[in-house]
């Protein structure tokens, strides 16, 4: 193995042509440097240099060397630079969150990511269980969820809440329990939970959602309420995918005399060392939620 002291007291010594000032240089010996050169010649098996006293001049294969060897110094210091520096606005941050969450999220990481361009965000909408999963694999860094982590690879952290919301179409002035059952209800993936939460919180006839006529169903977090702002059905939503809707004035929020939120958790790698670029984007989160 070629020991890299040798390759650069060999480089210096090709670049100041002299032994003594080469050893001063360095702060060695002029016997280690004359070492370090024997052993590269010895391993190599051919002479690096000619020696006219104390002064040198290289071989056509200590000319070969000094060129290899300089690229392989030069390539170890930028190893060493790279591995050890952690830039707090670089590189990629792999975030996950549920929709409505998303919907509130991205925008702000887009502004973080646009004051710092080194930054690159990577934002997937996903349910709880499949961000957890990817936490749990390492196929994403940061996630955000409405439950707490199960698995005993994954942390969670209770970071804010969201409020869920009653959502009818404008014209509906009060969401009595028969209004409620002649609209009927606008399904999505999460819609029996957040109408178990909210509404058996408020309505003492609540049981289930399937207590309403399905009126229709989205799978897409902007699109869930296109329907009741047509006046089709009601829905119960998360608050910023309510906020996030571009008809506001086709639709009515309404404001029960028992509120339900849901908590926002983060969620990181248990055994993972998080970088500073990681922790970046954490705190903007934080303040954005």
């Amino acid at each position: 193995m070629i020991n890299n002291s040798w390759l650069r007291t060999f480089c210096t010594l090709a670049d100041i042509g002299h032994f003594t000032r080469t050893a001063e240089h360095l702060h060695m010996t002029q016997s280690g440097v004359s070492q370090h050169v024997q052993k590269l010649e010895l391993h190599f098996g051919v002479a690096l240099l000619l020696r006219d006293g104390k002064q040198v001049v290289l071989t056509e294969a200590g000319k070969r060397l000094r060129i290899q060897a300089l690229k392989i110094l030069q390539d170890l210091s930028e190893l060493e630079f790279s591995i050890g520096e952690d830039p707090p606005f670089e590189g990629e941050v792999k975030v996950m969150s549920p929709g409505s969450l998303g919907l509130r999220l991205y925008p702000q990481l887009l502004t973080l990511q646009s004051r710092h361009p080194g930054l690159v965000i990577d934002h997937r909408f996903a349910p709880n269980q499949a961000i957890e999963k990817a936490i749990a694999d390492g196929s994403a860094e940061l996630g955000f969820t409405t439950v707490a982590a199960r698995s005993a690879e994954v942390m969670s952290e209770a970071i804010a809440t969201e409020p869920l919301l009653l959502v009818t179409p404008a014209e509906v002035a009060e969401p009595s329990w028969e209004n409620l059952q002649s609209l009927g209800f606008i399904d999505h993936p999460d819609g029996a939970h957040h109408s178990e939460l909210l509404l058996s919180a408020n309505f003492a006839q609540f049981r289930h959602c399937t207590q309403f006529a399905r009126r229709g169903f989205s799978n897409q977090i902007s699109l869930i309420l296109e329907p009741v702002s047509r006046g089709i059905g009601f829905s119960v939503l998360p608050a910023f995918a309510v906020e996030a809707f571009a008809r506001q004035k086709l639709i009515r929020v309404h404001s029960l005399s028992q509120p339900v939120s849901e908590t926002i958790y983060l969620c990181t790698a248990r055994r993972a060392v998080l970088p500073a670029r990681v922790r970046t984007v954490i705190e903007h989160a934080k303040s954005s939620l």
